[in-house]
C-alpha cells in the first residue's frame, strides 16, 4: 500500500472506483448545500481545484494505491497555520479493499507526513456516528474523541451530525505508523 499525490492521470481509475462503489460511498459523500457553489463536476476540475488549494497550502490531496492499483483518496484539508497549525482529514476507499487495514495505514502515513514534513500540530477527523468503518479507523489508530458537532457537514444531501476525533504531535512522538504497528502487534 502506498500513498502519493493525486494526479490527473488517476482520472479513469478514480471514476471507475467511484462508479463501482456509488451505493457504498453515497451515504458518506460530502455534498454542496443549497445555495453553495457546486462541487467540481469532473475529475479534471476536482484535481485542478485541489492542486490550486495545495499550492496555497490549504489542502494536500493523496491517492491510495494497493498493489499498484488505485484504491481510494485521502485529503488533508482546512489547513490552518498561525497559532493553530491544524488540519482535517477526509477519505474514501474502494469497497474491495475494505477490511484489510488499508485505510488505517494510509491515515497513519498521512498524519506522520503532516506532523513531520508539514509541521502541523493537530489533525482532526470528523465521522458520522453511524459510519462504523470510519469509526474503526480512528479506533485502530488510537485517536481520541474530542467532541460532537451537530449538523456539522453537508453529507448525502443533508446537514449531518459528526463525532470529532483529534490527535496532536505530542500524543504520538514515535509517529502514528509506529503507533498503529504497535497496536496491531498486540491484537
Amino acid at each position: 500500500m502506498t500513498v502519493r499525490p493525486l494526479i490527473g492521470s488517476d482520472a479513469r481509475a478514480w471514476r471507475d472506483a467511484r462508479r463501482r462503489n456509488g451505493a457504498w460511498l453515497t451515504p458518506w459523500d460530502a455534498t454542496a448545500p443549497p445555495g453553495a457553489d457546486a462541487r467540481p463536476s469532473t475529475f479534471r476540475s476536482l484535481v485542478r481545484r485541489l492542486h490550486r488549494q495545495a499550492r496555497a497550502g490549504t489542502t494536500y490531496p493523496f491517492a491510495i494505491d494497493v498493489d499498484g492499483r488505485f484504491a481510494g483518496q485521502l485529503t488533508v484539508n482546512n489547513i490552518v497555520r498561525g497559532s493553530a497549525q491544524f488540519a482535517s482529514v477526509g477519505y474514501w476507499l474502494d469497497q474491495r479493499y475494505a477490511g484489510r487495514g488499508v485505510m488505517p495505514r494510509a491515515v497513519a502515513l498521512v498524519i506522520d507526513h503532516c506532523f513531520t514534513v508539514a509541521r502541523l500540530h493537530r489533525i482532526e477527523v470528523a465521522i458520522r456516528p453511524e459510519n462504523s468503518n470510519s469509526l474503526r479507523v480512528v479506533e485502530k489508530l488510537g485517536i481520541r474523541e474530542v467532541g460532537f458537532a451537530p449538523l456539522f457537514l453537508h453529507i448525502d444531501g443533508a446537514w449531518r451530525d459528526h463525532r470529532i476525533y483529534a490527535v496532536t504531535v505530542e500524543e504520538c512522538p514515535e509517529g502514528m505508523l509506529r503507533r498503529l504497528d504497535s497496536h496491531e502487534s498486540h491484537e
